[in-house]
């Protein structure tokens, strides 16, 4: 049974996590992220599970079930939340993948590599003695820097990652 006391501590939690969750989506927001997208992906990353219901989504964050799906719709294409069926269910559940942040910046290395070649190529569709060319060319080998640094950042990620104790959840 539940004592007042009980409700009143989950009721602040609740609060608390509500507050983290507006915080960091005003973060991806201002960063240029949908800002629907960035309270679902935040909401997302709270919960325990990493994975909640549309309808879970909607009351938690106060949002029509439409908000939701646009939201969603967004995450799914980024490659940032992916869809599960329940089982035994025809609901879904919207889950975010394992290691997120890899992923997504392993994910951007492969775009730093299409924008680099384009780049290169427009270098020389302009010229490349001409000053827009030679803005081209120097942001094309910027791409490449970051592609290069990339790669190397995340190996040490996943050494780093490798070397750490398990992680117990807290509260147990």
């Amino acid at each position: 049974m539940t004592t007042t006391e009980d409700t009143a501590g989950d009721t602040g939690h609740e609060d608390a996590v509500s507050r983290f969750v507006e915080r960091f989506a005003a973060e991806m927001t201002e960063a240029g992220m949908q800002r629907m997208a960035s309270r679902v992906f935040a909401a997302l990353l709270a919960s325990e599970t990493a994975s909640l219901s549309s309808a879970d989504l909607a009351e938690q964050l106060r949002i029509s079930p439409a908000a939701v799906s646009g939201a969603i719709r967004y995450l799914t294409q980024v490659g940032m939340v992916a869809r599960e069926r329940e089982p035994g269910t025809r609901r879904e559940r919207y889950v975010l993948h394992n290691e997120i942040w890899y992923e997504t910046f392993a994910r951007r290395d492969q775009v730093l590599l299409r924008w680099e070649k384009v780049l290169r190529d427009g270098s020389g569709t302009v010229g490349p003695d001409t000053a827009a060319g030679a803005r081209i060319a120097e942001t094309a080998d910027f791409f490449a820097f970051l592609q290069e640094e990339m790669v190397l950042l995340l190996d040490r990620w996943r050494e780093r990652k490798a070397a750490r104790p398990a992680q117990e959840p807290s509260g147990s």
